[in-house]
């Protein structure tokens, strides 16, 4: 395909037309298009922002129903017809059923503006700029949200200096030994740790661009406790793995903790449109009138979709469970693929319908897995510092014939490549450029 336009006249910037040198034409559910017909299963869902598929029928029928009414697309933060409706669904379907209050704040439209707003008020109520993140941790690329992303990628591109932020070991950053949570507890206790009092935590249940590390029970529940310990605000960073990725709306329920801050964002409108919230508990709402702004806060066409979206998927307990089992198929699958390759040091982790196949640091195995897969008809991505993981986060809608086929291209992609370094399911040596590991 003619690429030549992009190459010519988009920055050098661009990251994802690099893995996928295609042009994109029509997108239906879990396949996307090319200019020349072929279809591919959607195994990235636009990085998680397309949790109900590509042109999902049900929100694409409310969008156009609400043009053709003249419904107001651009609204700033005025009171609209669908703003409302949205205020109501979330605390019907959300909220009530689980017996929380929160306020709800709309940021501008992408997921480090809803970061943003929740740092800043952090640190306008605790009146302390020091804020805890970890390891691998990544909350978006702009000035305070890059602050609390670890990748040396990113941050090498800020051209100033980051601070106002301690970086601690995530969960099992260590090994399955070492409990991080002691770690930064004894960082806490001691004056003269060098620590800055923190403002607040910043926390991924399941960090997706970090690599699909995933934070057990136990260390969310002991991280709220020395929140609650230490007087510092508890936020949790649902902007990807939220919105049902995991299994449950709210990616933290399963752990039973209580967030003083939520963002959301990416699959919050359910059909790609952008927009991003804060949640944060009634009695954190010190913001003065306009004091955090942006022009592109109240996006009625997606408050449309939202609405539908809680509506249609989570008003009842049956797609939740959907997602988990169509979970279960995905990780059986890749542990078969583990042990089917016992030499190849591959592993799996993850939770709900983000689940990564780690691999050995330093080998490149995963891009070329991911490589073999796009020739093969499957768009997935790779995660983790050294991008070791292959990130499988398909639809929570795919149909499960559409899951098995792209497994397949997995099972296949993963087949080829390690018997191209001469690896078979029965080998008992594994060589790569012609070392014994």
């Amino acid at each position: 395909m003619d690429l030549n336009i992009f190459d010519r006249m988009e920055s050098e910037v661009r990251g994802y037309v690099r893995s996928f040198p295609v042009i994109f034409n029509q997108a239906r559910g879990s396949l996307l298009l090319d200019e020349a017909g072929r279809e591919y299963i959607d195994f990235f869902s636009g990085a998680g922002t397309l949790n109900y598929g590509h042109n999902n029928p049900i929100f694409k029928a409310k969008v156009i129903e609400y043009l053709e009414s003249d419904g107001v697309i651009h609204g700033l933060d005025m009171a609209t017809t669908a703003k409302k409706d949205f205020l109501e669904t979330v605390d019907r379907v959300l909220l009530k059923p689980r017996n929380w209050q929160y306020k709800l704040q709309f940021t501008g439209p992408t997921g480090t503006n809803a970061v943003e707003a929740a740092l800043k008020l952090a640190r306008q109520i605790k009146g302390r700029p020091n804020v805890i993140s970890f390891t691998h941790g990544f909350h978006g690329v702009s000035g305070g949200s890059l602050a609390v992303t670890a990748n040396a990628k990113f941050r090498d591109a800020a051209g100033v200096s980051l601070a106002n932020t301690s970086f601690m070991p995530y969960d099992g950053y260590f090994g399955p030994d070492v409990n991080t949570i002691s770690y930064l507890e004894r960082m806490l206790e001691d004056p003269s740790s060098g620590m800055d009092r923190p403002a607040a935590v910043i926390v991924e249940t399941v960090q997706g661009e970090g690599g699909v590390n995933v934070a057990t029970v136990r260390w969310l529940k002991d991280l709220e406790k020395l929140c609650r310990q230490y007087d510092m605000l508890l936020i949790v960073d649902d902007i990807q793995v939220g919105c049902g990725r995991t299994g449950s709306f709210f990616s933290f329920e399963s752990a039973g903790i209580s967030p003083d801050i939520i963002t959301l964002s990416k699959s919050l409108s359910g059909f790609g449109l952008p927009m991003s919230l804060v949640l944060f508990k009634p009695e954190l709402d010190i913001w003065k009138p306009g004091a955090h702004s942006g022009t592109f806060r109240g996006n009625n066409m997606a408050f449309v979709t939202a609405s539908q979206a809680l509506d249609s998927y989570w008003a009842d307990e049956a797609f939740a469970a959907d997602v988990q089992r169509k979970a279960g198929m995905v990780r059986d699958w890749l542990e078969n693929l583990v042990h089917s390759y016992p030499m190849a040091d591959l592993s799996v982790r993850g939770r709900g319908l983000i689940q990564g196949l780690v691999t050995p640091v330093g080998d490149d195995m995963a891009n070329q897995f991911a490589r073999k897969a796009f020739e093969q008809g499957l768009v997935i991505e790779t995660s983790g510092a050294n991008d070791e993981v292959l990130k499988v986060l398909p639809a929570l809608t795919i149909p499960e014939e559409q899951l098995k086929k792209g497994l397949e291209i997995i099972e296949r992609s993963v087949a080829q490549v390690l018997h191209e370094k001469g690896v078979s399911s029965s080998a008992h040596v594994l060589k790569f450029g012609g070392k014994r590991r």
